[in-house]
């Protein structure tokens, strides 16, 4: 599950990094310092994506957790 994950948080990661620089492009009292605060944007969505993919996953999983070998 933990490969899943890894691969799930670097698809989704990217999504709401993109999702989150936007917000801060569109946004006009953001936009204004942007130079500032694109890094943290990029940052929070990086890191609001770890445990959304360990939730996907798991449900990619079906639930089952470690299950190796479950047929």
């Amino acid at each position: 599950m933990f490969k899943v994950s890894i691969l799930v948080w670097i698809m989704l990661g990217t999504v709401l990094a993109g999702v989150s620089l936007i917000v801060v492009l569109m946004v006009p009292s953001f936009a204004a310092d942007s130079i500032r605060n694109i890094p943290y944007a990029v940052a929070v969505g990086f890191a609001l994506a770890m445990p959304l993919s360990y939730l996907v996953a798991r449900q990619i999983n079906g639930g089952q957790g470690q299950g190796i070998g479950k047929a």
